[in-house]
């Protein structure tokens, strides 16, 4: 399916780059801003399961996108026209003042509604690409500002690599995580994400966590501190989140969901072949990433 913004064609492509999922080894809720905004404080972990973006230079100005072929399935849908990459390319070219344009091409591979951060990293792959493609640079802040406009994931994926997050997702800071691997579990259904941050029974006041304290909890086993908040209220919203968590039981794995979810993982210490899962459902092996790919942009 093809969204375009504009009747003519892409000129000449330039860049393939990829945008990397995450998972939140813990998510707590530990306030709310008087503006509405819920603080959280998480560890966001990046992990080799990627979307691809493709960019072609545009000498009209316009800015264009088409969604690729996509795996099959009921996790993945049709984006909107402008969804965050085309916002993020429109945002970029409006603070830098550039007379050049690109046709997207988007190969989504990461699940919607999944709680992994899929279209928070297209944004930031789609920043990172385009100060290259369009020959301008941003001074960080400036960036970051933009990314936390789109979205509250965006700016840590800005950020180059694991981090400690906190605030609404702009106070960010570099962490050093031991590489494992993850059995990731997506189920068919999925779940809005203001549906979760709107419900009365969601936990608001976790005690504040420490770097320290999780630094003292992980040893090899990086999995496993604290909890994620959203969890509960997304379980009753969406039943197939407990059954992922049941199906996980039945392999000897103890999970968690990732953001507001769906998808839920597990540390795998071994690399064991597993059984199929239910119909409709995503299930795959990932490892933990050195660093962003572009974080060397």
């Amino acid at each position: 399916m093809t969204h375009s913004l504009s009747s003519s064609r892409p000129r000449r492509a330039l860049y393939d780059v990829p945008a990397p999922a995450k998972l939140n080894l813990f998510l707590h809720i530990t306030g709310r801003r008087p503006d509405g905004y819920h603080l959280l404080q998480s560890v966001f972990m990046l992990i080799d399961w990627c979307d691809t973006l493709h960019f072609e230079l545009r000498s009209d100005g316009q800015i264009s996108r088409a969604d690729l072929d996509s795996p099959a399935g009921n996790n993945f849908e049709a984006l909107p026209a402008e969804d965050l990459a085309v916002r993020a390319a429109q945002a970029l070219q409006a603070a830098c003042g550039t007379p050049l344009g690109v046709h997207i091409s988007l190969e989504k591979k990461i699940p919607s509604q999944a709680g992994m951060g899929g279209g928070s990293s297209d944004a930031a792959s789609c920043l990172m690409a385009l100060q290259r493609l369009w020959g301008v640079r941003l001074p960080p802040e400036k960036l970051q500002a933009i990314a936390l406009c789109l979205g509250a994931d965006v700016p840590f994926f800005l950020s180059g690599g694991h981090a400690w997050v906190e605030g609404v997702g702009e106070k960010i800071t570099p962490l050093t995580l031991p590489a494992a691997s993850f059995l990731v579990v997506k189920p068919a259904a999925g779940v809005p994400t203001q549906d979760i941050f709107t419900a009365p029974a969601l936990k608001r006041d976790t005690d504040t966590a420490t770097m320290l304290g999780f630094a003292a909890y992980t040893d090899g086993l990086i999995f496993g501190y604290g909890q994620n908040d959203l969890q509960p209220v997304a379980q009753k919203l969406c039943p197939q989140i407990s059954q992922s968590l049941e199906w996980l039981k039945s392999q000897q794995l103890h999970g968690r969901m990732t953001g507001s979810g769906s998808a839920v993982f597990a540390q795998i210490l071994h690399d064991n072949d597993f059984p199929a899962p239910p119909g409709g459902w995503t299930v795959r092996k990932c490892r933990t990433l050195e660093m962003h790919p572009l974080r060397n942009w």
